[in-house]
């Protein structure tokens, strides 16, 4: 059977970013993973609506890792739909690439060796990146979305937007500024994964 989602909930989830916020509760058939939709104000209409597709990560976006950047991309995106009061954040449970928190502290351990984060999935058998944004496309359909402005720095997501008979009218960079700890992972991640350019 080709691939689905069933919305288990929706309920209001006013926070600091905006009263006027609710969230949907999915679960991806077949295999089950549970996803999020937040929405700020009403997701429906002619106009775009601005939107991140958001893969889980518990290190930066519980615990304030500086080793990545996800935690800041997660926090402007939501800043930015509060300042229109409209805009979707889909948080994918998709943790490390996809790869689990567990294998994502393996792959910490070995760049702790000197691998890089590509280089670290490699090793333990993994693509560079397990992420699949089907499922995006899926809720955002379900959510009665056609037309987006995305924020991202990854052309897959663009891509698989259009895939999922989403219109993508415009792209706005997310990026945060290189420091010490993160400045290798950046590196990597716009040069040898080829993240677009702000």
């Amino acid at each position: 059977a080709a691939p689905r989602v069933e919305r288990m909930i929706e309920t209001p989830l006013p926070n600091k970013y905006s009263l006027n916020t609710k969230i949907f509760a999915y679960r991806s058939i077949p295999d089950l993973y549970e996803h999020y939709a937040v929405v700020i104000g009403d997701p429906t209409g002619e106009e775009p609506i601005d939107i991140r597709l958001h893969a889980e990560c518990m290190t930066g976006d519980l615990l304030g890792s500086m080793r990545c950047d996800c935690g800041d991309q997660l926090h402007t995106a939501m800043t930015r739909f509060s300042e229109k009061e409209r805009g979707i954040l889909i948080y994918m449970r998709q943790e490390g690439r996809n790869i689990g928190l567990l294998n994502k502290l393996r792959a910490y351990h070995l760049q702790n060796q000197g691998a890089d984060t590509v280089d670290a999935n490699l090793a333990l058998g993994f693509e560079e990146d397990e992420r699949d944004y089907a499922v995006a496309g899926l809720i955002l359909r379900d959510l009665g979305v056609k037309t987006v402005n995305m924020h991202t720095d990854n052309a897959h997501k663009l891509k698989a937007m259009g895939d999922a008979g989403i219109t993508v009218t415009a792209r706005r960079a997310i990026t945060s500024e290189p420091h010490d700890l993160n400045r290798d992972y950046l590196d990597v991640k716009y040069n040898k994964m080829k993240r677009l350019p702000a």
